[in-house]
């Protein structure tokens, strides 16, 4: 097998790949972003894109144009062995997650002829590169798109699949990933361009709220003038929740931060600030009213004004 690779590593030019302009307009279409619990570098695949009927004619209009998006999806691929140490003891494969929300699906014949030309060159040459293949938002037509790719698809290959319905993608990603390296719109508390939190100060912790109760996070905001930051989330939200800022001073008032809210099962993480003039505490309250418990990711931390 591995002489097979290198034949066709050096027949298709593999070696030069990285120095090759291709495909400009698929840079939303797949990328790096973070790492999981074991260091693996995370690679996400976001199939909504070619929903655009434009971009999907730019891409699979015709064989020389999917031939290009094979390249570009093998110079991805190279990109990600960039990113891994090969020597023994390091980190030697990837996290892959596939998101299907919005994609055109089996329908679409080129995107099927494309889709199944890449998992074959990927499981050919690129074996034991990817740690688990997770497929998150997925509609009922990929099982029909399974049953069809699982013959071509090897026992191994197949047993790294993990596959998550929309309203368990938080849920299944943090199972591999941590909640500061998931991207924000997967429910996590990753922003593009953000340094609000370093590695040291990040760390996430976490509530369970039993059903049919209410829990609250305090934080402490005893220096006057410090900026209190903070990120919450709840899987799967369906909860009550509010922010005040509470005065030690009991002669002074409650300050509503954000009043009380019902949140829906769609609603992103939350991020908010207070920036206390006398010395009290931060207090998040959710309100579990349903019959499950849920599951509560918090972190937070104090700046001085000045600082930020």
């Amino acid at each position: 097998m591995l002489k097979k690779t290198l034949q066709w590593r050096k027949e298709s030019k593999i070696d030069s790949i990285l120095e090759e302009d291709v495909c400009a307009d698929l840079s939303s279409a797949a990328y790096l972003n973070g790492v999981d619990r074991e260091g693996h570098p995370v690679c996400y695949n976001i199939f909504g894109v070619f929903d655009n009927e434009e971009l999907y004619q730019k891409t699979f209009g015709n064989e020389e144009k999917r031939g290009q998006f094979l390249r570009w999806r093998l110079q991805l691929m190279e990109k990600s062995v960039q990113k891994l140490d090969l020597r023994p003891g390091g980190v030697t494969s990837l996290l892959q997650i596939n998101d299907l929300k919005n994609s055109p699906g089996p329908v679409k014949k080129e995107l099927r002829i494309a889709t199944k030309q890449a998992v074959g060159l990927l499981q050919d040459n690129y074996p034991e590169l990817v740690a688990k293949n997770i497929f998150i938002n997925v509609p009922f037509w990929y099982y029909a798109l399974n049953a069809l790719l699982s013959p071509f698809l090897t026992q191994r290959t197949k047993s790294k699949f993990v596959v998550a319905r929309p309203t368990k993608v938080t849920e299944t990603l943090l199972k591999y990933i941590p909640a500061q390296e998931i991207p924000a719109q997967y429910g996590g508390f990753k922003r593009d361009n953000d340094n609000e939190f370093s590695a040291e100060d990040g760390a996430v912790s976490e509530l369970i709220l039993k059903a049919g109760s209410t829990g609250t996070i305090q934080i402490d905001a005893a220096e006057v003038g410090s900026t209190i930051l903070w990120d919450l989330t709840v899987l799967g939200w369906e909860v009550n929740y509010k922010e005040e800022f509470v005065p030690i001073d009991e002669g002074s008032y409650t300050i509503i931060v954000q009043k009380k809210k019902k949140m829906g099962s769609d609603e992103g993480p939350i991020r908010n600030t207070f920036r206390s003039n006398e010395p009290g505490k931060v207090v998040l309250t959710i309100e579990n009213k349903s019959s499950k418990k849920k599951r509560v990711l918090y972190r937070y931390k104090a700046k001085k004004c000045s600082t930020f």
